[in-house]
């Protein structure tokens, strides 16, 4: 009898064991996702302020500086769907711990460097492993939240951290490299992972998927060369021009490569990045959303700071302080839009909205100069960009893994980071390639004064506001026409064994 009742109640008390750790946990394991996304995204601007002191410690040229950045874009850039296809595969508790532990390992060799070539090396971990781990912690998210209204509340937050990031890393490269040393923008990654990691121990379930699929080996290979090639010639681009062998045939051979993913994984018995996952209008449309405003948002990140630091003669910390105002709006409008306005709206007037909004920011700062001021020139432009943003991101992050079965919870979430990242990469190369020529043009003919050379700087910002601008108003655009009317559907999501948070231990 005792058997009997013990054998009948087991599966309702494990499932009422998951539901009770589920509602007791899931805002704490939000809390570690969230702090693991901040120290990934904020890795890709942290060492940005401190690459003259790194560079004065280590010795490497002005032509090699870039290399300190781009090895992390290549890296993570190119392994993301490998890295999210492996959480679907392992398990997503136990993917986030890996990834976790190599970005620790990477940040200490890269703080410890003694030579230009480990510091390199060390980046390139970094963003291996922020491949492995990124996706892991948003299809975490995904799979713990699945409630319509708490997933909006958690996509707000997210989706917050994940568009602020780049903001904070600036301020946080300001601070340790001002106060501290160079090298604790890579150590501070040690307390920011093991923070995660002692959290993820502690909340997350281990477990793996009943249907797990199995690794498409050839499309993972496909399509990590692909998009190597495509970060990398626009990366190229920004050293040679864009006639030069090394910029247009990496670019052409990532284009074929990706044609050759797509129909790869149209006949492929278990692919990569099943179709299904990127048919589906609304999801296809965020996927474009987060590429085209990681492409434009990154132009404010980096002429803005050249502007503050070299015309306005901000310290690095000032600098940093001076992009909070747009982390504080961003974040504010990323609660607001996710909770009140995406379940009446839906995305269709929101994501296009945010793409004018953030366009208008954009076409906004063209007009600064010499004897522009922050509160009356740089503050106002900033806001309006923190609230476009804030309507971008979140929404699309939501809708971009809304709805996806479980066993592909990993890949979806891996294409919202690709999307971002590797258009930030594209962005970042392309702009930086249109303001360095535009500011020679403006130099032919002209005698090379300190006046001149500041007016070609200021006119080469004004050229990669204008293109982001054009950015923006390309996304408004296609998000205008893809998105479907009306609130979204309801996500079928449901988590499996090794998402639901564990019960804490008394």
């Amino acid at each position: 009898m005792a058997r009997s009742t013990h054998d009948t109640s087991t599966p309702a008390a494990t499932a009422g064991d998951r539901a009770d750790a589920v509602v007791d946990h899931r805002w704490l394991v939000l809390c570690v996702i969230g702090l693991a996304q901040l120290m990934v995204v904020l890795d890709a601007t942290i060492v940005n302020i401190a690459l003259p002191s790194a560079q004065r410690a280590l010795g490497f040229s002005d032509g090699d500086r870039q290399w300190v950045v781009t090895a992390y874009a290549l890296a993570f850039g190119s392994l993301l769907l490998f890295g999210g296809r492996l959480a679907d595969l392992v398990g997503r508790k136990r993917t986030f711990l890996i990834g976790l532990v190599g970005f620790a390992v990477a940040s200490a060799i890269g703080g410890a460097a003694p030579s230009f070539e480990i510091l390199i090396m060390a980046r390139a971990l970094q963003g291996a492993f922020g491949a492995v781990l990124a996706p892991a912690a948003l299809s975490l998210l995904t799979t713990t939240f699945t409630d319509a209204k708490e997933r909006g509340k958690a996509f707000g937050i997210y989706g917050a951290i994940a568009g602020a990031g780049a903001a904070v890393g600036l301020l946080l490269g300001g601070i340790l490299t001002e106060y501290l040393d160079w090298r604790w923008c890579l150590y501070v990654n040690l307390l920011f992972a093991a923070a995660a990691f002692f959290g993820g121990m502690r909340l997350l379930r281990s477990g793996t998927l009943p249907d797990r699929p199995s690794l498409d080996v050839p499309g993972t290979l496909i399509v990590s060369t692909g998009l190597f090639c495509i970060v990398y010639g626009f990366s190229n681009a920004q050293r040679h021009h864009w006639n030069a062998t090394s910029t247009w045939g990496f670019l052409l051979a990532g284009v074929v490569l990706l044609v050759a993913f797509v129909l790869w994984q149209r006949r492929a018995r278990q692919p990569l990045l099943p179709m299904r996952v990127v048919g589906d209008r609304d999801r296809g449309a965020s996927y474009i959303a987060m590429f085209l405003s990681g492409a434009g948002m990154f132009g404010v990140f980096l002429f803005l700071t050249f502007y503050l630091q070299r015309t306005l003669l901000y310290s690095p910390i000032k600098t940093g302080v001076a992009f909070l105002p747009l982390v504080g709006i961003l974040v504010i409008t990323s609660l607001v839009t996710t909770n009140v306005l995406v379940p009446r709206l839906g995305a269709k007037p929101i994501v296009p909205t945010g793409m004018l909004l953030s366009g208008g920011a954009m076409a906004w700062l063209t007009a600064l100069d010499r004897n522009s001021t922050y509160a009356a020139h740089v503050l106002p432009p900033l806001l309006l960009l923190g609230l476009g943003l804030g309507l971008i991101f979140a929404t699309s992050m939501n809708l971009a893994t809304a709805g996806v079965k479980p066993r592909d919870a990993g890949v979806a979430s891996a294409m919202v980071n690709t999307s971002q990242q590797v258009g930030g990469s594209v962005g970042t190369s392309l702009l930086n390639t249109l303001a360095t020529s535009a500011a020679t043009n403006f130099l032919v003919g002209k005698r090379p004064s300190p006046a001149v050379l500041q007016q070609a700087q200021l006119h080469s910002y004004s050229v990669a506001y204008w293109w982001s601008a054009g950015l923006f108003a390309f996304g408004f655009l296609v998000t205008f026409l893809l998105f479907r009317p009306g609130p979204p559907r309801t996500a079928q999501t449901v988590p499996s064994a090794d998402e639901a948070p564990a019960p804490a231990a008394m």
